[in-house]
């Protein structure tokens, strides 16, 4: 089974500024040995960004690039989107399809948006989804902090057995992947 992971949405507008979400730098810090392991093992890396038409986030702003202090190699993938779950109207799907990927890593920014979206997703469309526990998170809300966000979305994406495949939560520095031409 080919490993792909999916970064999704880690954009400075998403790091800076009052809605900034938590732990923005130690967060890169575990994707960046996320997909450093993913690359050293053939796994390819996917970085996915979300756009508006008009003001935050607007593709080619500041805001959304990708945020300072990610590791993007030029062999790295991208690929934009418009809406939470990275798949709608997106060519994800198809690129996964042509990697021969058949399943998932995924980390990134917001939890309870964009990662819980794709996510869940990804369950649906039959791809087995590892949750890096510790390389997703939030700015919060007004009901319950960004740990609590995180914490939630670790123990709630676990828990669903409906779509068939699973998702598994792993700490960034338990995460292996296998070995060049090991699948």
């Amino acid at each position: 089974m080919r490993t792909a992971v999916l970064v999704i949405d880690v954009q400075q507008g998403l790091c800076e500024g009052e809605g900034a979400a938590f732990d923005c730098e130690g967060t890169i810090e575990r994707i960046n040995r996320v997909t450093r392991k993913a690359r050293e093992a053939g796994a390819p890396v996917i970085f996915i960004q979300h756009e508006s038409t008009a003001g935050y986030l607007e593709h080619g702003s500041a805001a959304w690039q990708l945020a300072r202090g990610l590791d993007v190699q030029g062999t790295d993938i991208r690929v934009r989107k418009t809406t939470a779950d990275s798949f709608l109207r997106t060519e994800l799907e198809a690129l996964l399809q042509k990697l021969g990927a058949s399943q998932l890593v995924i980390c990134g920014m917001h939890s309870e948006f964009c990662v819980d979206t794709t996510a869940r997703r990804a369950l649906a469309l039959g791809f087995p989804v590892t949750l890096v526990s510790d390389a997703h998170t939030s700015a919060g809300n007004s009901a319950i902090s960004a740990e609590q966000v995180i914490a939630h979305h670790n123990a709630t994406l676990t828990n669903l057995t409906s779509f068939g495949p699973r998702a598994q939560a792993i700490a960034s520095e338990r995460l292996e992947f296998a070995a060049p031409g090991g699948g």
